[in-house]
């Protein structure tokens, strides 16, 4: 295996940043052509923030030597990674409706209508903020309901096919990034399906299990942590905690508590077979 550091000190001049043999790991399961997770989620698995390999303003030095390698090092090797490019005037789902296509299941505005009614294969899902996540979740776990919330990306057509979804009596739980801004992404999808109870909203990530995470994953950032103005109170109180640690964790850190989490949830809204 090429010793990548000391090639970039060499061709740079110029010395490596801190904590660059984290990505060591990922550049090994690059070279051997490996499947990879979102761009994302192997920036956390490599100990950074999320944004830190695919936004050159994250993490500069770190961003920089990670493209480095991959054009000077690792040219005969594509990285094969999923993709988290699921934002669009779509609603994006897996194992919601009855139908064989190939999941995930992207539907466009002129679709809304008819599926409005089409009929469902389960009376749960799970919503996710992050395209990622997302991505990861299906891909590990193939038969699980989701939703794919796209962070912000609020368009009609995946506020409606919600909506409606909820108003079907279909039970939905949501998990999303715990910093401020996916606080107010909560409280978005909150307001948006306000019949359902935010304490089955989200039953997932309580006030008490967000303070454990914190402490356990937090990361400090004074930026992502400040404190909003939240009407739900159940909100108000997760985002509370964030401001006063001044931590923040991201979805991509939770993959294991979610597949701890996420099959009882399931489990608990399916209903069982008759004897």
């Amino acid at each position: 295996m090429t010793d990548f550091l000391t090639a970039y000190q060499h061709a740079t001049h110029r010395p490596t940043p801190p904590d660059a043999n984290r990505l060591a790991p990922l550049f090994a399961q690059i070279a051997a052509d490996h499947l990879l997770p979102p761009r994302g989620q192997q920036a956390v698995d490599a100990g950074f923030t999320a944004h830190t390999l695919s936004d050159a303003h994250e993490n500069p030095p770190i961003y920089h030597y990670y493209q480095w390698v991959l054009a000077n090092c690792l040219a005969e090797h594509p990285v094969h990674e999923l993709s988290a490019q699921l934002v669009g005037n779509s609603f994006v789902c897996v194992n919601l409706f009855q139908t064989d296509l190939p999941q995930p299941l992207t539907l466009n505005p002129w679709q809304v209508s008819a599926m409005a009614d089409f009929p469902l294969m389960t009376n749960c899902a799970v919503i996710i903020e992050n395209n990622g996540v997302f991505a990861w979740l299906h891909h590990r776990h193939p038969n699980w309901p989701l939703i794919d919330q796209a962070g912000n990306d609020f368009n009609s057509t995946a506020n409606c096919l919600l909506q409606r979804l909820v108003h079907r009596g279909v039970a939905v739980t949501y998990l999303g990034d715990l910093d401020s801004p996916g606080i107010q992404i909560a409280e978005r999808v909150q307001r948006l399906i306000p019949q359902v109870p935010a304490d089955e909203l989200f039953a997932l990530q309580l006030p008490q299990r967000v303070f454990a995470w914190l402490v356990q994953y937090g990361k400090p950032d004074a930026k992502r942590t400040k404190q909003q103005t939240i009407q739900t109170p159940l909100l108000q109180e997760a985002l509370t905690s964030i401001h006063t640690l001044g931590k923040f964790v991201e979805q991509e850190q939770l993959i294991a508590a979610y597949e701890d989490l996420i099959p009882a949830w399931l489990a608990q809204h399916t209903p069982k077979p008759e004897s």
